[in-house]
């Protein structure tokens, strides 16, 4: 078994501009149309055994890092502008690299506004794992 993430980005980011309006546009049964499909899926793996966790993030967010001793942390943002927010997250655990592809493509499905799969762009990665060995 294998894990990856599963990436859900805002606008932008993907390599072609989607044609929907963001979800704060959407009607609201549009909305909810979007989110049951997305708890289906995720309840579809849990039943498979290839769910592990899953989260919906807010559009805003901050870039924060150290900047030296006795410093307070640097922030910058929220970047509501920005073109690479990520919207969501789901991680899976799967046989081979081919079934998570698979996956993406049907969560890729979920409805969008007028209820036509949205044929959105998800970015598909690949958990790191430690070695078990150290070699040489």
């Amino acid at each position: 078994m294998a894990k990856y993430l599963l990436l859900k980005h805002y606008r932008g980011s993907a390599p072609e501009e989607p044609t929907y309006p963001p979800l704060g546009e959407w009607a609201p049964e549009e909305v909810s149309a979007h989110f049951e499909y997305m708890e289906d899926f995720a309840n579809r793996l849990r039943e498979s055994g290839e769910y592990v966790d899953s989260h919906a993030l807010s559009e805003s967010g901050t870039w924060v890092r150290y900047d030296g001793e006795g410093k307070p942390p640097l922030t910058d943002g929220p970047f509501a502008e920005t073109k690479d927010l990520i919207a969501g997250w789901m991680i899976i655990d799967v046989a081979d690299y081919d079934r998570a592809v698979e996956l993406a493509g049907d969560l890729s499905a979920a409805p969008g506004p007028g209820g036509a799969p949205l044929r959105e762009w998800l970015e598909l990665r690949p958990l790191l794992t430690a070695p078990t060995e150290i070699e040489d």
